[in-house]
């Protein structure tokens, strides 16, 4: 079973919702990847997302654009991440996710990139900009080597939800409001009628992101899905703090207190 799977089942079985919590790999470091990775299980993340950088991330806000201009600007490369994660692999179960751009994926080599993903373990990958026309040949590929492949949906999808979440695997991802990442104040979107339509449409564990930026937040959302994912929130404490030690204590602290109310 998919660690993914296993994970969601394990939640279930505890009344628990997954706490998944999403950082940039290779910012500012590897070191400091591997390190806010452990940091984060143990405060309590269920699922961890690296953000694999790209010069052109048009899914993301300001916070996370700065984040991939970092990490790339330390040269940075899918090769130097795959190598990054075995070695995470090698001290951890916790599940991992890519976020990654379909044309790094493209240019490095749609069957390279998913079978380094099982090599190294990752667990599923999503691809933000990847339309579901074009979905059928990775499809292939993430079956052939069991890496899931995790469709975004938005409150805009509507009457294409049902196709996207066909096939899906994972989890699917709920964007919560129209427009990119970012920590917001509130949430606008008609959380009822649009989770309601995204659950007659598939029995897949939901996870609800974008702009999700404290405890209370996910307290208020968590009762729609079964995974609550925090990006900017943690990313910008990456970046605000220099001291690493005290930065990895604030991350830890932020996801413990977030892992606490779901």
């Amino acid at each position: 079973m998919n660690r993914i799977d296993a994970k969601f089942k394990e939640l279930k079985a505890k009344n628990e919702k997954a706490m998944i919590s999403f950082i940039t790999a290779g910012d500012p470091d590897f070191e400091t990847t591997a390190e806010l990775v452990y940091s984060m299980e143990k405060a309590g993340a269920d699922i961890i997302e690296l953000g694999v950088p790209y010069s052109d991330p048009i899914a993301d806000g300001p916070t996370i654009q700065k984040s991939s201009a970092r990490s790339l600007k330390h040269g940075t490369t899918i090769l130097k991440i795959m190598n990054c994660v075995k070695s995470i692999r090698s001290n951890t179960e916790v599940p991992l996710v890519y976020l990654v751009y379909y044309n790094s994926v493209f240019k490095y080599g749609i069957e390279k990139f998913i079978s380094q993903c099982r090599e190294v373990g990752i667990d599923g990958i999503i691809i933000p900009d990847l339309p579901i026309e074009e979905r059928k040949d990775i499809l292939k590929i993430t079956d052939k080597y069991e890496v899931a492949l995790i469709p975004l949906i938005a409150p805009t999808s509507k009457e294409r939800i049902k196709k996207i979440v066909s096939n899906a695997s994972g989890f699917i991802y709920c964007v919560s409001s129209n427009g990119v990442t970012g920590a917001r104040s509130e949430i606008s979107t008609n959380m009822d009628e649009y989770m309601g339509i995204v659950s007659n449409c598939t029995d897949i564990p939901k996870a609800i992101g974008f702009g999700i930026s404290n405890a209370k937040m996910a307290e208020n959302l968590k009762k729609y899905c079964d995974g609550i994912i925090i990006g900017s929130a943690i990313v910008k404490k990456v970046d605000e703090i220099e001291d690493r030690e005290e930065m990895l204590e604030n991350v830890k602290a932020f996801v413990k207190s977030v892992k606490a109310v779901l």
